[in-house]
């Protein structure tokens, strides 16, 4: 797809515009209903569905379903952020009124540091096909390594700063206590940090490590950068929503991780195919309409059965509460 200059800086305006005006509605710090999180989760989809109409119509089926699929995987893939933004939030607790502030920043810092992933593995790949091959292994791994996760019995995680983040701590110090939306104060005459500013650098910073799986995964759906940015662009602007929304469903997603390894190890065949293909070996291509199916189809059969699951373990806990009961009302006896 021949995307020209001027078409990216009016994608680039129209994003920040819309960033501006999420920003401005949502300015004064409060707590977020379901109500204004659902009205806005709503909008974000309906936005990125009218974008990827709008490249069916001007350029054509392959650009939209690359974008569509696009779209998706980054989304699914980006649930699994919410649960470290949760854990982010519990580290540093975070009053309630402020968290919607601190994801928005948290997520243009994420945002930022994506576009140059995203331009620098356009610019690898353009140069080094044999890349392709790195990026399906990667990927493969990574499925394999997320399945292994999800089965061991594993006790409550807590989230752990990186040297990134401890370092601009120790450099500039932090304030004690949150001075509301600021992000620095002068304390003893000295210019610090406040508790706001580094959970937004932690949820920006962080961000950086799902980048390492997210970004090869839908450089396996399509190579146009252009694709790649507004796909990742809409699927992370609408993860504040989103982090309102379902909050309390994440502990219901019990097989996401399962999920999300098929879809990663797929993308990873796929790429590997892919790149066998560009070095002149006959082997079958997995098209777009297939990729679109298959993610969509995992993702279903994965809420599906996550919630059977949790079902299931909330009436086996309860009835095992009434057994505990009648244990302790026997031995009271």
């Amino acid at each position: 797809m021949d995307v020209s200059m001027t078409l990216w800086v009016l994608t680039i305006v129209g994003l920040a515009a819309l960033i501006a005006v999420d920003f401005f509605i949502g300015r004064k710090p409060h707590d977020v209903s379901i109500k204004e999180a659902g009205i806005w989760t709503i909008v974000w989809i309906v936005l990125a569905v009218l974008f990827g109409f709008g490249l069916l119509l001007f350029a054509g089926g392959q650009p939209a379903g690359e974008f569509f699929a696009g779209f998706i995987t980054e989304k699914s893939l980006s649930v699994d952020n919410l649960f470290v933004f949760v854990l982010i939030m519990a580290k540093f607790a975070v009053p309630s009124q402020y968290q919607q502030r601190v994801l928005l920043i948290g997520v243009l810092i994420a945002l930022v540091l994506r576009a140059i992933f995203i331009a620098a593995g356009a610019a690898i790949l353009a140069s080094f096909a044999w890349v392709f091959y790195i990026f399906g292994a990667f990927l493969i791994y990574t499925a394999w390594k997320l399945i292994q996760e999800a089965r061991a019995d594993e006790e409550e995680e807590e989230f752990e700063e990186n040297k990134l983040l401890k370092a601009a701590e120790r450099r500039f110090g932090v304030a004690d206590r949150y001075h509301g939306t600021k992000l620095w104060i002068e304390e003893n005459g000295k210019r610090v940090m406040t508790p706001m500013l580094v959970v937004m650098l932690a949820i920006g910073t962080t961000d950086v490590l799902f980048a390492l799986d997210s970004i090869p995964a839908i450089f396996g759906l399509t190579q146009d950068p252009y694709i790649v940015f507004t796909a990742n662009a809409f699927a992370l602007m609408g993860l504040r929503q989103l982090y309102f929304l379902i909050g309390g469903l994440l502990k219901k997603l019990v097989h996401l991780s399962y999920g999300l390894s098929i879809i990663l190890g797929f993308i990873g065949v796929k790429l590997v195919l892919h790149a066998l293909h560009e070095s002149g070996v006959h082997v079958p291509e997995i098209s777009i309409p297939v990729s679109l199916g298959v993610i969509c189809a995992v993702l279903i059969v994965t809420t599906i059965t996550s919630l059977r699951a949790s079902k299931k373990q909330a009436a086996a806990e309860a009835e095992q509460g009434k057994t505990d009961g009648v244990t302790k009302d026997s031995i009271d006896v």
